[in-house]
């Protein structure tokens, strides 16, 4: 196994080793301006209106039931933009169609149901079949296929029943289509068994057969359940429809094995795939290789990467990306290596999630110049970091107790053309909190609403705590009064935040009254006599750890969680050792990889809890329990 401690980046993830070369295309920077949401009864209002708008002026060719070509040039031009994923453009397109006098046709109704269903406004469907046949349309099955699918998409199948009745009433035949969206949302909704009962109704149907796609998705629905032996006597029933499982049968089993812990089991099915003259697909091959990655067994992982070519089958970057995070999972430095070249020789290149998986390790171990470093490289290799990149470089400079470097952080997501999200800014926050300097904690949280971007309940929590920390307990009150104006309701855990806030200054008095009528609490404020307040204060008061609210949120300071079996978890979380320059190791070499994390005494860290570095005899000790000079921080 790879030891740590060397600093040569892998060519693989250097720029250089591209001769340059860009592997992205240039950004187109988002517009920041936030599109408010309508409330679902404005939006059947909408609808309702942008349909009924053609009194004025009607188009001529749309009377005479002539096809108009405006209306299929838009109604093409909706399609573009649903596969843009730009659902409500589209929607606005379909409204000016209908301002403008035209008569949206059949087809044009059947690409506003996709519509309707991307953005999820489900309460919006049902009043389509009244305008459709309002304006002289009879629905089809296409129709009610693209109905049906929408409200088995929501996970409410008894409506997605409804239309199907709806439909056999109105004369219009269901299509093996209709049976598997069916099928599928009752597969989504966890009932397989009236899945079963929909095969026995679809073979009862008149010209209507199950298909291959109908037992891949009754498969499915039972490996979803992890009833893989029920998943096998479909795949037996396949052959009396005179049908044979085709690829897709087989991942989905696989995937099913490997999710159950028996990637094994998966591996053995190949045989049999062979045997029906199935061959595995890159899928397959992803699917074993993640599930040996997930169960630590990388040498199985690695073995069968070798074995594809067997099967004619060539690694993609996803399997190599599932190989990296598995070796470093287990901090094994050479398993990364071995990775990176193969991963050169067969001409893949790595993308930002290979970066952000090897910056992701070095931050864990709070080595932020390493993951800046390999950030860096991503950009040089001419690959754009995404949010989720930004995301654990922030992460990484609060746990360093540098909330300065993860705020400046904003300002390079602006030059990339990101927008920052509620985590990002939540992280940053609580970078300050920790640092006690609560002035700059409020600029970030005022500079995210400024910006559109709504704080969420571990933003105000972590808020409060920092209020309490720096003995403020007014200010972090004023917060509850905040999130009521807001519409966020306090939880039990945001309530105990805040009366420990009053605790931690001695009035006693005030924190029962939080505690005790949380609802008041904004509004009502009792008074104390400064006698009782200067007494008061006299007193320690130990605070309650906060890990009923945040179970990944570091411990408090000198306070060690124990898990059920009395044993500190910090303990068991966090025992890695960095060995630094004056630390002799056989496992040092001058060739280096492109990131290294600590060797565990056998056990797995992947996010400690907190981080301390401190440098003895040559050593950086990452430890669970953190010294009197480390805070806490919250972490999203």
């Amino acid at each position: 196994m790879g030891g740590f401690g060397k600093e040569k980046v892998h060519p693989v993830i250097r720029s250089k080793h591209w001769d340059g070369t860009s592997t992205s295309k240039k950004r187109i920077q988002a517009s920041t301006v936030m599109e408010s949401p309508l409330h679902e009864k404005d939006q059947l209002q909408s609808i309702s209106s942008s349909m009924d708008s053609q009194i004025q002026s009607r188009c001529l060719v749309c009377l005479g039931n002539t096809s108009c070509r405006i209306v299929r040039s838009r109604t093409k031009l909706m399609n573009v933009l649903i596969d843009k994923g730009k659902p409500q453009e589209a929607q606005l397109i379909f409204d000016s169609l209908t301002e403008e006098g035209h008569q949206p046709t059949l087809i044009t109704y059947t690409t506003l149901l996709s519509v309707l269903t991307r953005q999820k406004r489900f309460k919006s469907i049902p009043l389509l079949i009244s305008k459709l046949e309002k304006n002289g349309l009879k629905p089809d099955s296409v129709f009610f296929n693209a109905m049906i699918n929408a409200f088995s998409e929501s996970g409410n199948v008894k409506e997605a029943i409804k239309i199907f009745q709806h439909m056999k009433a109105r004369g219009c035949k269901p299509t093996a289509s209709t049976f598997n969206t069916l099928i599928k949302g009752y597969g989504n909704a966890g009932m397989p068994d009236e899945c079963l009962k929909l095969l026995d109704l679809m073979s009862q149907e008149e010209n209507v057969k199950p298909n291959d796609r109908t037992f891949n998705i009754l498969i499915r629905a039972w490996c979803n359940k992890k009833r893989i032996t029920e998943a096998w006597n479909v795949v037996d029933k396949m052959a009396a429809y005179g049908l044979q499982p085709d690829v897709v049968t087989y991942n989905t089993l696989a995937k099913a094995y490997a999710e159950n812990g028996d990637t094994s089991g998966a591996e053995e099915m190949i045989l049999e795939m062979q045997n029906n003259r199935v061959m595995p697909n890159e899928r397959t091959c992803g699917i074993i290789i993640n599930g040996y990655c997930k169960e630590g067994k990388m040498k199985d992982a690695l073995r069968f990467l070798y074995t594809m070519r067997k099967h004619s089958v060539q690694p993609n970057l996803v399997i190599f990306n599932s190989l990296i995070k598995g070796f470093l999972d287990i901090t094994d430095t050479d398993g990364v290596d071995e990775a990176l070249t193969l991963m050169e020789e067969f001409g893949v290149k790595p993308d930002v999630v290979t970066f952000s998986t090897i910056m992701n390790a070095w931050s864990s171990v709070g080595l932020m110049d390493k993951c800046q470093e390999i950030f860096d490289d991503m950009e040089k290799a001419g690959i754009e970091p995404d949010i989720h990149a930004f995301s654990i470089l922030a992460k990484g400079y609060v746990r360093a107790g540098e909330p300065e470097k993860a705020e400046a952080l904003l300002t390079a997501m602006g030059k990339s053309g990101l927008r920052p999200n509620v985590v990002i800014f939540t992280t940053i926050i609580s970078g300050w909190c920790s640092a006690g300097k609560m002035e700059y904690a409020s600029r970030v949280f005022k500079k995210m609403r400024k910006m559109g971007i709504s704080p969420n309940l571990k933003t105000f929590e972590t808020l409060i705590w920092g209020y309490g920390e720096a003995k403020s307990p007014q200010k972090a009150e004023e917060l509850l009064q905040i999130m009521e104006q807001m519409g966020i309701s306090p939880a039990k855990s945001t309530v105990q935040l805040v009366a420990d806030a009053w605790h931690a200054i001695g009035l006693v008095n005030e924190a029962k009254r939080i505690k005790n009528d949380p609802e008041e609490a904004p509004k009502i404020m009792v008074s104390t006599t400064e006698d009782e307040a200067a007494a008061s204060l006299q007193r320690t008061y130990h605070k309650q750890n906060l890990k009923a609210s945040y179970s990944d949120i570091p411990q408090m300071p000198g306070i060690a969680m124990t898990d059920q079996n009395g044993f500190g978890s910090a303990s068991i979380r966090s025992r890695m050792i960095i060995k630094g320059p004056g630390f002799p190791s056989e496992s040092l070499s001058t060739e280096t990889k492109s990131m290294f994390l600590a060797q565990a005494s056998g056990f797995r860290v992947k996010k400690p809890s907190f981080i301390c570095r401190t440098q003895f005899q040559g050593h950086v000790w990452v430890c669970g329990q953190c010294v009197n000079s480390c805070g806490l921080v919250f972490l999203t």
